[in-house]
């Protein structure tokens, strides 16, 4: 018996394919609109919609950059704030989605805004 090694990127991207399928369904629910961000709405988990729907702006662009790898550092200074009130920002998210955490919170704005491209 052999065991084929999936390598994260080929995870990530037989994800992204999953997702694009279940919005291709036919009935499938609209796309979600998070401030100034389109998602697709198979990537917006149900118990988490209202709260991401009352996010500031400015917390969703946090969130947005940490589903892109970012680091708190990186996010300040394309934000032009500090490192710290971007601590804050995300802090406040993770308590108002009801996270256990920064790591919970890291999974989350991954599956919402890691490119599928």
């Amino acid at each position: 018996m052999t065991t084929a090694t999936v390598t994260e990127d080929e995870r990530i991207a037989a994800i992204a394919e999953l997702l694009r399928r279940a919005d291709a369904q036919p009935g499938a629910p609209a796309p979600v609109t998070l401030g100034e961000h389109i998602v697709e709405a198979a990537r917006v988990p149900a118990r988490h919609r209202d709260a991401l729907l009352r996010l500031t702006p400015t917390e969703l662009t946090c969130v947005r950059f940490l589903g892109w790898g970012r680091a708190n550092r990186d996010i300040a200074t394309l934000m032009l704030m500090s490192e710290n009130t971007v601590r804050v920002h995300l802090a406040n998210v993770a308590r108002k989605l009801e996270l256990d955490g920064m790591r919970e919170l890291a999974v989350l704005a991954g599956l919402l805004f890691y490119p599928t491209d």
